[in-house]
C-alpha cells in the first residue's frame, strides 16, 4: 500500500497514488465543515471513510443521503461519491483508522465555563486513532487549536497510543478555511490552502496532498505552530475588526451621524476594510478563537479581551435601544409585545451556537410585556425565551416592537407596512426594512432611516 509521508518516493508518485485511491483516507467529523471536505476528498482519491459518532449521521451518509444542510451541491456530492464506492461511513473508529494511510481530524474544538480551550474531543479522537498508525501514515489536523497544541499536546497523544515516535508518522495542521453555506467553493477554490508540518516531511505530505484537492494551491509555513497561529490570527482579526465597528456604531447617537454610510465610503480605500457592526457575534469561531490565545499563552493581549468585551456587549446595547425607543415616544416596555426575529447566529445558517439572540431573548422575557420569536431555518426553538411564532403568522398578530436580530432571506418578503409594530430595531445593517410608518433604528445608522437628525 503507497504511503504519501515518504520523501524517498518521487512527488508525482505520491501525487499520483493519492488521486489513484491507493492510499485509503480516513476523515474523522462528519458535521457541517467535516462531511463537505471528505466528500471533496472522496471526489478527488475515490477511497474515504467517514468517521461520525452519530449512527443517524452514519446512516444516512451510507444511503448516499445528505445529514447538512445549507450546503449548495453537497447533497449531489455525497450521492455521487456514496454511489460510486468512494465515500463510506461508519461509526467504528478503530477499523477506519487500521485502514487509512491518511487521517483526517476536524471535530469540534471549543471553549469550556471559564473560557479555557477544550481539546478534550480531538485528543479523545486522536487516543483511538493512535492504536491505528503504521509507519508513514499522516495525522491532518483541521481543527482549530491554539498555537503549539500540535507540537506539545497532540503528538504527544499519538505516539503513546501508537507507539510510533516522530519521523515514524506525519503531522501536520491544515486548518479549514470555510464557511457555512459555501464550504464546497471555499475547500477547493476560494482561497489557498496552509499547511504545516511538525517536520518538513509532515509539511510535504501535507502540501501534495491538498494541492489536489484545492485549485488555488497551498502555502506551506515553517512548521504547525506557524499554521496554527494563522488560523486564529483570522479568527481574531475579524473578532477586532467588528468590535472596533460595533463601538464606531454608537456615533450614530451622540453626533448623529450614520456609521454604515461612514464604513462604506472608509472601505474604499484598498487598505481600509472595516467590518459591519451588528446585534452581537456568534458562531462556532470568531467568539472562541481570542481565548486560544487569552486563556492559553502566558501573555497579555488586552485588545482581544477588549474587542470580545464590546462584541459581548452588543446584545445589551440592542436592547438598550430598544428601550431608548419606547422612553421617547412615551411608552413603556413592560407593557409591551415584543417579537424577535431570528436566532441562528448568522443569515441563511442553521446553526445557534453563541448566537446573540439567546441572551436578547432572555433580557427582553424578564422586561418586555409579552415575547415572540420565530425563525425559519432553525427548527427547534426551545432553546429560547418566549412564545414561538410561525413567519407567516406574524402579519396577523399586533405587535408594539419588532427586533430584527438574524437577516434571513426570508425576512426580506416581510410587508413592514402590512402591520403596525411601534418600533422596529434593526440589528443587522444588511437587512432594509422598507417601511415608511414604524420608528426604525438601525444599529450605526440611528434614526436616519426616517430622514431625523
Amino acid at each position: 500500500m503507497s504511503t504519501i509521508y515518504n520523501s524517498e518516493t518521487p512527488e508525482h508518485a505520491r501525487a499520483d497514488a493519492f488521486t489513484g485511491g491507493d492510499v485509503p483516507v480516513a476523515v474523522y467529523g462528519l458535521g457541517k465543515m467535516g462531511l463537505p471536505l471528505a466528500a471533496v476528498y472522496a471526489d478527488v482519491c475515490s477511497n474515504v471513510t467517514g468517521v461520525d459518532v452519530d449512527p443517524d449521521v452514519v446512516d444516512a451518509v451510507q444511503a448516499g443521503e445528505c445529514p447538512v444542510s445549507g450546503e449548495p451541491g453537497l447533497p449531489a456530492l455525497v450521492g455521487e461519491t456514496v454511489e460510486e464506492g468512494a465515500l463510506r461511513a461508519t461509526t467504528d473508529i478503530d477499523a477506519a483508522a487500521a485502514d487509512a494511510k491518511i487521517h483526517v481530524a476536524i471535530v469540534p474544538t471549543l471553549v469550556d465555563e471559564r473560557n479555557n480551550p477544550d481539546l478534550s474531543i480531538l485528543q479523545r479522537l486522536l487516543e483511538k486513532v493512535g492504536p491505528g498508525l503504521d509507519a508513514g501514515d499522516v495525522v491532518f489536523i483541521e481543527s482549530t487549536v491554539p498555537p503549539g497544541s500540535c507540537r506539545d499536546e497532540l503528538l504527544p497523544v499519538l505516539e503513546a497510543t501508537s507507539g510510533l515516535t516522530r519521523g515514524e508518522f506525519g503531522l501536520a495542521f491544515c486548518p479549514e478555511r470555510t464557511s457555512s453555506g459555501r464550504a464546497i467553493e471555499d475547500i477547493m477554490q476560494s482561497y489557498p490552502k496552509v499547511v504545516g508540518g511538525i517536520d518538513p516531511a509532515s509539511t510535504e505530505a501535507a502540501r501534495i496532498v491538498y494541492e489536489q484537492l484545492n485549485q488555488q494551491g497551498v502555502i506551506p509555513v515553517d512548521n504547525a505552530t506557524t499554521a496554527e497561529t494563522v488560523k486564529i490570527t483570522e479568527g481574531v482579526y475579524r473578532d477586532v475588526n467588528i468590535a472596533l465597528a460595533n463601538e464606531l456604531a454608537a456615533l450614530a447617537d451622540p453626533l448623529p451621524v450614520d456609521f454604515n454610510e461612514v464604513a462604506d465610503a472608509a472601505n474604499t480605500i484598498p487598505f481600509i476594510n472595516v467590518h459591519q457592526p451588528g446585534a452581537g457575534v456568534g458562531g462556532h469561531c470568531i467568539p472562541y478563537y481570542p481565548y486560544f490565545l487569552i486563556n492559553w499563552l502566558d501573555t497579555e493581549f488586552p485588545l482581544l479581551q477588549t474587542a470580545r468585551d464590546v462584541n459581548d456587549s452588543m446584545p445589551d446595547f440592542t436592547v438598550d435601544a430598544l428601550h431608548s425607543q419606547f422612553e421617547a415616544i412615551g411608552r413603556d416596555i413592560g407593557a409591551a409585545r415584543v417579537l424577535v426575529l431570528g436566532v441562528a447566529y448568522r443569515g441563511n445558517v442553521a446553526e445557534t451556537r453563541a448566537a446573540p439572540a439567546k441572551p436578547i431573548l432572555k433580557r427582553l422575557s424578564r422586561e418586555a410585556g409579552e415575547l415572540f420569536v420565530t425563525d425559519p431555518v432553525i427548527d427547534d426553538l426551545s432553546a429560547f425565551a418566549g412564545t414561538e411564532i410561525e413567519l407567516s403568522e406574524i402579519e396577523t398578530e399586533q405587535f408594539d416592537a419588532i427586533v430584527l436580530v438574524t437577516h434571513h432571506e426570508e425576512f426580506n418578503s416581510i410587508n413592514w407596512d402590512g402591520f403596525d409594530p411601534l418600533v422596529v430595531v434593526n440589528g443587522r445593517p444588511s437587512a432594509t426594512i422598507d417601511s415608511t410608518k414604524h420608528r426604525v433604528y438601525t444599529i450605526g445608522s440611528g434614526l436616519q432611516a426616517r430622514g431625523e437628525l
